[in-house]
C-alpha cells in the first residue's frame, strides 16, 4: 500500500456534523482487549498530531500556511473526539487504565521486535518492563478495591505479574535521555520512535488528569508515583526523535504514520462498528497526507520522496501477545541507566546519581504508593494478584507474599 498513489478527497468536504462525529460505543463486556487498546492507541496519535500542528503554528509567521494546519488540525480534532467516545461511560478510569498498560506493554514489544537500531531497542526493552510493571500494581489495586480481575480486561494476551519493581524506576533526570535519531536511520525505527512518543505522551497525560478523579487516596497517589515514570518515558522515547527535521518535514511524517495506523488498524479490527470508524479516518489522513506533501514542496522545495522513500507503507503494525518477548526482556529488570547507557545497578558508582535522587524520592521506602499497593493487597488477600502462565523467570519476583523493593534499585 502506497498512500501516496491514492486518490485524495478535498479536506474541506469531509468535515462531520454532529450526528457523525458521535459514536455508538463498544461493549466493555464483550469487546476484544485489542479494539480497546487500538481506540485508546488511535487516540494518542490524534493528540500527538493536535499538539505537533499547534506547537508548528506558534513558531511560524506566515498565515497562509498557518491556515492550512488549521484547516488539518480541526478535522484531526474531530477524528480524536469520536475516537475517545468509542470508551463507553460505564468503563471506569481504572478499567480504562489497565487497557492504558496493556496498550504499552504490546506496542513496546511489538515494535523492538521489528526495528533495526540497537538504540532504539535497547530503549524500547528497558522502559518496556517498567509499563509491564506497573500494569501489575493497577491489577493489584483492582483486585484489592474492587474485587475485580484485570485477566478479564486484557484476556489471554499479557501476562500480569511484577517487572521492574516502579519504586527502582525513579532515575535522575539526567540519565532519562537517548542518543538523537539520525536522518539516514530506517523507515520503521523513526515510526516506532513517532508511534511509542505518541502513546506514552498519551499516558502521561491521562494520569496527570484522572489521578485527581480516582476514588481512593492510594490510588490517587499511585497514580501520581506512575504519572511521574511516564514522564520520563516521554522524555526517553521524545530524545530518539531526529532534532534535525524541519517542521513540514515533520507534519509530513506524522500524517504518514497516522494513516499508516489506521491502515494497520481496519486490518485487523473485528469489532465492525469500529473498524468503519478506522476506514474513514484513513481517508481523512490520506487528504492529510497530500496536503503536507504539497505544504512541503510549496514552502520549502522539497519532494516528499526525500522524507519518506518510495512511499510504500512497512508490513502492517499487529497487535499480538508478547508472552514470551517479555519473559526474555526480563533479563533487563535489575538495569537503570547511566546517562545514555542501560546497565545493572549494581555496575554504577556507588555516588552515582540514581542513589542521590532515590535517596530523595523514596526516602521512606513504606511510603512509596507503588509499594504500599502491592503490601496492602498481600495483607488483605494473602497474596498478589497475577495472572501468569508460568511463575516469573526472575527468582527475585517469584514470591506472591512480600513485594521486591531491592531489585535495580540497591546493589545485591
Amino acid at each position: 500500500m502506497n498512500p501516496f498513489q491514492l486518490k485524495p478527497e478535498k479536506i474541506s468536504e469531509q468535515f462531520m456534523d454532529w450526528q457523525r462525529i458521535y459514536p455508538r460505543s463498544y461493549d466493555k463486556m464483550e469487546v476484544d482487549p485489542y479494539t480497546r487498546v487500538r481506540v485508546i492507541l488511535m487516540n494518542g496519535t490524534e493528540f500527538e498530531s493536535a499538539g505537533y500542528s499547534h506547537q508548528f503554528q506558534r513558531h511560524e509567521s506566515n498565515n497562509d500556511l498557518r491556515r492550512e494546519l488549521a484547516m488539518m488540525r480541526r478535522q484531526e480534532q474531530q477524528q480524536q473526539k469520536k475516537i475517545a467516545c468509542l470508551k463507553p461511560m460505564d468503563e471506569t478510569v481504572l478499567e480504562h487504565t489497565i487497557g492504558y498498560e496493556q496498550l504499552a506493554v504490546d506496542l513496546t514489544a511489538s515494535l523492538a521486535k521489528r526495528v533495526t537500531c540497537a538504540n532504539v531497542k535497547s530503549a524500547l526493552d528497558f522502559a518496556l518492563l517498567e509499563d509491564f510493571d506497573h500494569l501489575y500494581r493497577y491489577a493489584d489495586l483492582m483486585e484489592m478495591e474492587h474485587g475485580q480481575y484485570a485477566e478479564k480486561l486484557v484476556g489471554d494476551y499479557t501476562e500480569i505479574m511484577p517487572g521492574r519493581p516502579t519504586i527502582s524506576e525513579h532515575r535522575c533526570p539526567m540519565d532519562a535521555l537517548c542518543m538523537p535519531g539520525k536522518p539516514d536511520a530506517a523507515l520503521f525505527d523513526k515510526m516506532a520512535v513517532q508511534i511509542i512518543t505518541a502513546a506514552e505522551q498519551q499516558t502521561m497525560n491521562y494520569y496527570m488528569n484522572v489521578c485527581n478523579l480516582y476514588t481512593s487516596d492510594l490510588g490517587r497517589r499511585l497514580y501520581q508515583e506512575i504519572g511521574m515514570i511516564e514522564e520520563q518515558h516521554v522524555t526517553q522515547y521524545g530524545s530518539l526523535l531526529d532534532p534535525n527535521c524541519t517542521w513540514l518535514e515533520g507534519l509530513l511524517m506524522h500524517q504518514y504514520v497516522e494513516a499508516y495506523l489506521y491502515y494497520s488498524c481496519m486490518e485487523d479490527e473485528t469489532d465492525q462498528n469500529v473498524r468503519k470508524v478506522w476506514e474513514d479516518f484513513f481517508q481523512m489522513e490520506v487528504a492529510h497526507l497530500h496536503k503536507a506533501a504539497d505544504l512541503l514542496k510549496q514552502y520549502e522545495k522539497k519532494d516528499w520522496q526525500q522524507v519518506i522513500p518510495g512511499g510504500e507503507f512497512p508490513e502492517p503494525f499487529h497487535f499480538e501477545p508478547n508472552i514470551d518477548y517479555v519473559r526474555a526482556a526480563l533479563n533487563m529488570v535489575d538495569f537503570t541507566a547511566e546517562k545514555e547507557i542501560f546497565k545493572p545497578v549494581s555496575m554504577l558508582p556507588r555516588d552515582y546519581d540514581f542513589f542521590v535522587y532515590q535517596k530523595a524520592v523514596n526516602a521512606n521506602v513504606d511510603s512509596v504508593p507503588s509499594h504500599q499497593v502491592i503490601d496492602r493487597a498481600i495483607r488483605k488477600l494473602g497474596r498478589d494478584y497475577r495472572a501468569e502462565t508460568a511463575p516469573n523467570p526472575i527468582p527475585g519476583l517469584q514470591n506472591r507474599t512480600v513485594d521486591n523493593t531491592a531489585l535495580g534499585r540497591i546493589y545485591q
